[in-house]
């Protein structure tokens, strides 16, 4: 029987299993390079992967009073399009009644046209993956903007340098990662071994 919250371990080798983990030489558009990767979407795609972690992250919240007192008004909001699996994953198992997800528009997060200040029920925002922190952030002020407030909050994978809060409200994960990043060339290990790179996207 499959727990209902895997190990961090279980989870990581779901994951790698997946190719949504992977060890080499990365070079991230914005320069930094790193021994790891993470595509998130690439373990969605299975249903049966997709439905273990939704569940385990939706047993996190459950598992709170001040949450599951409130289900199940509630909102799950994806502050991006990698979180929308994950957000629809967490809502059909709390049963809880709104989705949203934001999106970039000229630079700015954003929900779609037409909703309005005082519709959004009190929210549960989750993601495929925190690595800075900076997409919830802006999402929180999205929320609180349209008049609601944040109950929860969690991700997939959160890195340790990433926030553990937001807002006085835990971040919930189902793996804590120790991310290793290095902002140039000339601090990374594997560029100093000649290891072959990879260019990857966020």
């Amino acid at each position: 029987m499959v727990d209902l919250i895997p190990s961090s371990d279980t989870v990581m080798q779901m994951l790698k299993r997946t190719g949504a983990f992977r060890e080499g030489h990365f070079v991230y558009p914005n320069g930094k390079h790193s021994p790891h990767y993470f595509q998130m979407p690439l373990a969605f795609r299975y249903y049966d992967t997709a439905r273990v972690l939704a569940v385990a992250l939706s047993r996190k919240f459950r598992v709170d009073r001040d949450v599951s007192s409130q289900l199940p008004k509630v909102s799950i909001i994806s502050p991006s399009s990698g979180g929308i699996p994950v957000a629809f994953g967490v809502r059909d198992a709390l049963s809880a009644e709104q989705i949203y997800w934001a999106e970039q528009e000229g630079g700015k997060r954003m929900f779609r046209q037409y909703i309005n200040k005082g519709e959004v029920n009190p929210c549960i925002i989750v993601d495929d993956i925190i690595r800075s922190g900076a997409a919830i952030e802006e999402t929180v002020k999205l929320v609180e903007s349209l008049g609601s407030n944040i109950i929860g909050c969690g991700a997939i994978v959160r890195f340790d340098s990433a926030p553990d809060t937001v807002q006085g409200v835990p971040i919930k994960s189902l793996v804590t990662f120790n991310a290793h990043m290095y902002d140039s060339g000339d601090a990374c290990s594997d560029c100093v071994k000649g290891a072959p790179v990879e260019n990857v996207r966020f």
